[in-house]
This record gives structure tokens, sequence and C-alpha cells, in this order.
């Protein structure tokens, strides 16, 4: 123990040789991409698109929506197909009523899902309700707005109705106050009723925790470094990531008050908190904009982006899918895997195998009615050139409104098969 604490105030002594301020702002990594996360988050592309898209159904009156109506939120919603060309090629999210007034409305299989979700969020609402409450704990207030929470619920794994369905369970941790209005969009604060101890440590200081019972002495809290392979830190900066992991952990439901903002020890307790929530996160990483929400009541500056790149080995910010996504690292694996796997992660898996199974279903259809045009085609060889002209206009019909390449969907060739 006296050895540790020499460290640490040797570690703090040669961090503070220099102005705080300069030091910490003047740091520069440079930002590398790393493909295999890259390509995790691109994996699920069409993923985020059909569940924005079934959004939309079930959050209008009913659950139906008209499809005219749903085709004039396309851009709302970022679809870069129309959406009769989307539903078509996963017939198995939505139903679609015949003409002349198509109403779009979830199909047997999403209203099954929808069944299992609630089922799935009952079972682990102690989970659901200790991640609530500890996002609490960490705000300053012990507060945060219900707007604000509802923004990143499904980040969290909560339900849509999680004012309804989970909260009043738990009046030991949970208070509301205020009107939060029919789409928690009124100005509401969810409260924390209840300080628990229990509750009060952080993913890494329960992984400290667990290795003390394995191994009878308890390691020093600290943060897992996981550069990728081929990146090197200059030598100032490899030097100051020593020393400021040298320095003790500073938990993110501590009171840390009396921080200098430009101090080791503030930026200690800054990463602290971003790994906090997104070891709180379903998928261990979120998109920048939602943490940022939360920058008043976390007491995060408005730089406060500027932490992940300044530590490359903790997290990784990925600019796909046109929004910067922040990646806790050591929760995937080197191929952009996620290792470190939440229970609510069965909810995406479901609704991809939904999405899987109506794809399969248009590929084939799809190479159902391209044997059936070769067949046409053989037979028209010695007709004459227009039963072959309509076939080609038919096929230019289907092409016409293809846009799998550019948007990452797969492409199939004349007999219907996937193209690599």
């Amino acid at each position: 123990m006296l050895l540790r604490a020499a460290a640490a105030a040797a570690a703090a002594h040669r961090l503070l040789v220099i102005n705080p301020v300069r030091r910490i702002a003047s740091l520069k990594v440079p930002w590398r991409r790393d493909e295999a996360l890259d390509a995790s988050i691109n994996r699920d592309r069409r993923f985020r698109l059909a569940s924005r898209l079934v959004r939309e159904v079930l959050l209008s009156p009913g659950r139906r929506l008209l499809l005219r109506y749903l085709a004039k939120r396309r851009e709302r919603i970022r679809l870069p197909v129309h959406v009769q060309t989307f539903l078509r090629r996963y017939p198995t999210l939505l139903s679609v009523s015949p003409p002349p007034n198509p109403v779009a409305s979830p199909s047997p299989q999403l209203l099954s899902f929808l069944e299992f979700a609630s089922r799935l969020q009952a079972t682990h609402s102690p989970l659901l309700a200790s991640r609530l409450a500890k996002l609490l704990m960490i705000s300053s207030t012990r507060a945060l707005p219900v707007a604000k929470i509802a923004a990143a619920k499904r980040d969290f794994g909560l339900p849509d109705d999680f004012l309804v369905s989970l909260v009043p369970r738990y009046p030991n941790l949970f208070r509301l106050v205020g009107d939060p209005g029919p789409d928690a969009s009124g100005n509401a604060f969810l409260e924390l009723a209840s300080w628990d101890d229990r509750l009060a440590k952080s993913v890494i200081e329960l992984r400290a925790d667990r290795e003390a019972d394995v191994v009878g002495i308890r390691p020093r809290p600290n943060f897992t470094v996981k550069l990728p392979k081929g990146f090197y830190l200059k030598k100032e900066m490899r030097d100051w990531v020593r020393d400021w992991l040298e320095l003790p952990y500073v938990s993110p439901y501590a009171d840390t008050f009396g921080l200098h903002p430009a101090s080791p020890e503030a930026e200690k307790r800054l990463v602290g908190v971003l790994h906090e929530v997104l070891s709180l996160s379903v998928e261990r990483r979120m998109a920048v904009p939602i943490i940022g929400k939360f920058c008043e009541e976390f007491r995060l500056s408005n730089a406060f982006s500027n932490a992940f790149t300044r530590h490359p080995g903790i997290f990784y910010v990925s600019l796909k899918g046109g929004i910067k996504t922040v990646v806790l690292r050591e929760a995937y694996d080197e191929n952009g895997e996620l290792v470190d796997r939440d229970p609510m992660i069965e909810l995406k898996e479901r609704f991809k195998a939904i999405m899987d199974e109506g794809h399969r279903k248009y590929l084939d259809e799809l190479r159902r009615r391209n044997e059936m045009l070769q067949k046409e085609r053989e037979n028209a060889t010695h007709n004459g050139t227009n039963v072959a002209k309509n076939i080609k206009e038919e096929n230019m019909e289907e092409t016409e409104e293809d846009e799998d390449e550019e948007y990452g969907y797969p492409q199939v060739d004349s007999e219907g098969k996937e193209l690599s």
C-alpha cells in the first residue's frame, strides 16, 4: 500500500510540473480508423433503418398509419430507398392492407416480437431499475429530466413505457416530479428516492472486487487500455498516459465538486463517468450527441468528446452512419464482435431474425420471378422481339429503384442469388 501511494504521488507530481490547463488541452492524439469496429456499426445499418420505420407505425394511433403518410416520413427517418421498396424487401416487419388506401400495421411476427420484448424487460426489470438508478446517482443533482432519459432509453434497454412499467415498481429508488406528458416530453424529472451504496460501485470497481475474491488481493481499480494493432503513441503522450494511470481511480459516484476542472484528477473523473455510462448501455457504445444531452447533469464540459480521442486505448469514435458513435474498446474483440454481452441484446437479435426471415422470402420470390422470366425469354426466342422487350422493361422497372450497392443492401443476380 505504501509503495502504491508513493507511486501515485510521484505520478501526480510529474503531471503537475506543467500547467494543467496547457497540458491537457495541448494533448493531441491522431484519430485512426478501426476497420473492425466500423464494420460492427455498419452491419447494423439496416437494423437501425428498420427500427426507425417500425417505430413510426407503433407510435401512431392504434398502431396503424396510412402508407402514403409513412412514405412522406422517409426523409425524417433517413431511409435511402422508397418506403414501399424497403417493405417489399422486409415483408415480415409490417402488414400493408390492399389499395386504394393501404394502411401499414404491425405484422404477426412483429406483434409476437413485442410480446417477447415485454416479457424480457419484465424478467430483467431489477437490472434495468439498477441501471436507471445508477444514471441518477451519477447526476450531480441525483435527478434527470424525463425527456433526456426518454431520448436515451433504447441505448440502456429501458422499455418505451418505463415511466409506467418500471418506475412505479421501485418506489424505494425513484420519485417522479412534474407531468411528463403523454410522450415524455413534458417538464418532469425523475429523482433518486434513496441512495443505495450497493449500486454506488462502478464496473471498474466491481471488476477489482471480483479479482480480489479470486486471488485474495484486491488490485487497484483502473482502466483497461487496449490500443489497436499498429497504433502507437508519441513518447510525450505515452509518458502522460502512464503517469495519469498511476493516479488513484476516481469513482463516477464520488463527490468531486472540489476538483480543478483542468486537473489530471478531473480528467480521471471525466473518463470514469464516460466509461461507466458506456458500460451501462446495452451495446457498450452510444451516439456522442446522446451522451452530450447529459452534460449539465453529469458535469461534463462542452468539449467532453475530446476525451475519447485523448484516450484511444479506452474509447474509439466511429464516423459511420453519419453520426459520431463512441465505442468502449474493452467490450469488443479484435474482430469487432461484442464480447461483453448484455441480457437486453437479445431484443436486437430477435428483431434482426425477423428481418432476415422476411428478406429470405423476398429473395425467394425474386428468384422465382427471375426463373419465370428466363423461361419466357427462352420460349420467346422464335417469337420476335416484343416479348423480349417486355421482359427487358420489367427488369428495368425492378432495377430503377435498386439502390442496394450504394446503401449497403444485398444485390442479386439474374437468378436471384445474393452477390458478394
